[in-house]
């Protein structure tokens, strides 16, 4: 399984929900850590670790989802073992925890956004809300924004439109085919470069809080 960190509030209880966010290129689990109490502060954290090593790639000390090729294209390998890896974390990790978690939320920033809009809609229906924050939607063969992918998933894509390394045309694109597919999607635009602003941490809580069923949502 995937190296992961978790964070369990003391208040935690049987059908908390289960936050998985993903870190972006060249970062490490650690890395989103600090946006637990800001997102959900009574949800089961888990920050898993990708599988790559970023190094090889440029990509300095930390790890990768994948390696990428330019544009909105990731390169189909590494790409898919991520993918791969990653349906086995969720799998397994609710084992792992102290309390028996209830709903889904998987989420991340840049390449850890792409990855989780690109997991809902290559499981349709496995996560109830998926989070993009930054990120785009990746040009692979088993990835497509389609009536029958977006069913039973609700999105949220926020973007800074500054971002000089994932531009925000990329995210409007991303956007624009998930509604197209007539997904349920809520986006936030921030004027900021490549990162997460208090307004966007502020309103990703508020949505989880709004989105998520009245057994499983958060005060």
């Amino acid at each position: 399984m995937l190296r992961h960190e978790q964070v369990v509030p003391a208040q935690a209880r049987d059908g908390a929900p289960l936050v998985v966010l993903l870190h972006g290129r060249g970062a490490d689990r650690f890395d989103l850590l600090n946006l637990a109490p800001l997102l959900a502060p009574e949800a089961v954290v888990v920050t898993p670790q990708a599988p790559h090593s970023g190094t090889p790639w440029g990509y300095g000390p930390g790890w990768a989802w994948y390696r990428f090729l330019g544009g909105n294209v990731p390169e189909p390998e590494s790409f898919e073992q991520s993918q791969q890896a990653l349906a086995e974390f969720l799998a397994a990790v609710p084992d792992q925890l102290p309390v028996r978690t209830g709903p889904v939320v998987l989420g991340g920033f840049s390449q850890g956004g792409t990855m989780s809009v690109a997991y809902a809609l290559r499981n349709p229906g496995a996560v109830p809300l998926a989070l993009c924050l930054s990120g785009f939607l990746a040009d692979h063969p088993t990835v497509r924004a389609t009536p029958d992918t977006v069913r039973g998933t609700r999105f949220f894509w926020g973007h800074g439109t500054l971002d000089p390394s994932i531009p925000f045309s990329f995210g409007e694109q991303g956007r624009a085919a998930l509604r197209a597919a007539g997904a349920e999607l809520e986006t936030g635009d921030y004027p900021i470069g490549h990162g997460i602003s208090p307004d966007e941490a502020r309103d990703v809580r508020e949505w989880i809080a709004r989105s998520l069923p009245a057994s499983g949502g958060l005060a």
